[in-house]
């Protein structure tokens, strides 16, 4: 087939889950001998000198992007609750990219236009005008529920009231669309059946991200290892600052007090101002890292605080992959069948990361084996 894929931000380097998700289906994609390519949107947060990267791009057959200017404007979101709109959405409803999109159109024929997001729906009806391909919305989160989810985790009214309003018009906006597609590519089981009680009713097919696990060394963690902690994701994506801050002010300074020769190691790109100024006892804000893997690999634990969010993680998923012990919330889990104290380690309150802490000093011999299950795990996925 043929292929349009649309992306609202540059899937490289890969360093976050939605890039990780984009790259490794078009790899997939191309090696069953389709015909991949790629419009994407080189934002101002996550700016690509694609020129330098385009040698690693060889699975498309035409790559081509646009710029834009995707920074919050508080004037902007404040202006939006006049509006009937979700800010969410209208920051990536861009004009470059639309007569770019139009111009490919115009010029090709595509069997599957595959949007990357929901945030890549404004651009159907120029689509449908311009082709007659199939139209694939791969959902990678069901997005309005992110929202939800932090508005019942914000304790400041205020903030709490504007979370949960842009929540609102965010679902009433992914319901609307969800109507416009041909196809429906959920990242996990979970996300296609809340789909499902949302009202979609067409063609759908679970559709997870994928990683080439030959390329990430299992590293065994050993019963007489250091212990030392990692968390890694985007600083920018507001799930992650939440589940993290929380770690740092509720969590962190007990987990110190009881294992003081702990340390926790802070990697991601984007960090904000407040977070390159935290000081507390035994933790280092490392920043970007040109290398996750090998971050991942120097930490025995990894941990995923997640405490509103959907899809599928794909940070636990490589952790997992190289062998790290993952201590992450339920909801961070959301999409992959991993066990308490089988595969990875499961804490969602205070006391439950104290009690998985105290696993992991206190049954030093049971961290081999659950190393080496959570990597095994991930390879019957890929026999699957």
């Amino acid at each position: 087939m043929k292929i349009l894929q649309l992306c609202k931000k540059f899937p490289y380097p890969l360093r976050d889950g939605e890039s990780l998700a984009v790259t490794y289906l078009a790899k997939a994609l191309d090696s069953l001998e389709n015909e991949i390519t790629l419009l994407a949107m080189n934002t101002t947060k996550h700016p690509v000198k694609v020129g330098k990267v385009r040698s690693l791009l060889n699975h498309y057959k035409e790559v081509y992007h646009t710029r834009l200017d995707n920074e919050v404007r508080p004037l902007h979101a404040f202006l939006n609750l006049f509006s009937s709109d979700s800010y969410n959405i209208s920051r990536f409803d861009n004009f470059q990219f639309r007569s770019k999109l139009k111009a490919i159109l115009k010029k090709n024929k595509y069997d599957l236009i595959q949007l990357e997001s929901l945030y890549l729906t404004p651009y159907i009806d120029d689509i449908r005008q311009y082709s007659d391909a199939t139209i694939a919305l791969r959902a990678h989160n069901v997005e309005h529920e992110i929202w939800e989810r932090m508005a019942e985790n914000e304790v400041v009214a205020i903030r709490r009231w504007y979370l949960d309003y842009s929540a609102r018009k965010l679902k009433k906006y992914e319901v609307e669309r969800l109507g416009l597609v041909d196809l429906l590519l959920p990242i996990s089981k979970i996300d296609e059946e809340k789909f499902r009680r949302l009202g979609y009713q067409g063609p759908s097919l679970t559709l997870p991200i994928g990683l080439d696990l030959e390329k990430f060394q299992y590293q065994k963690v050993g019963h007489s290892e250091p212990l030392s902690v990692s968390f890694i994701g985007s600083l920018d994506w507001m799930p992650n600052i939440e589940g993290l801050n929380w770690f740092l002010e509720q969590v962190w300074p007990q987990i110190s007090l009881i294992f003081p020769g702990l340390k926790l190691h802070v990697a991601g790109r984007n960090s904000p101002e407040w977070l390159k100024s935290v000081e507390l006892k035994n933790v280092e804000i490392v920043g970007e890292v040109d290398d996750s893997s090998e971050f991942l690999r120097q930490h025995a634990i990894t941990v995923v605080p997640l405490l509103s969010g959907s899809g599928m993680r794909a940070k636990i998923v490589e952790a997992m992959s190289l062998g790290r012990i993952v201590i992450s919330t339920s909801l961070g889990l959301e999409g992959i069948t991993a066990r308490d104290r089988q595969e990875v380690l499961v804490a969602n309150t205070v006391e439950d990361f104290i009690r998985q802490f105290r696993f992991c000093y206190q049954s030093r011999e049971a961290l081999p084996e659950l190393s080496r299950r959570a990597q095994k795990l991930l390879h019957v996925y890929q026999k699957i």
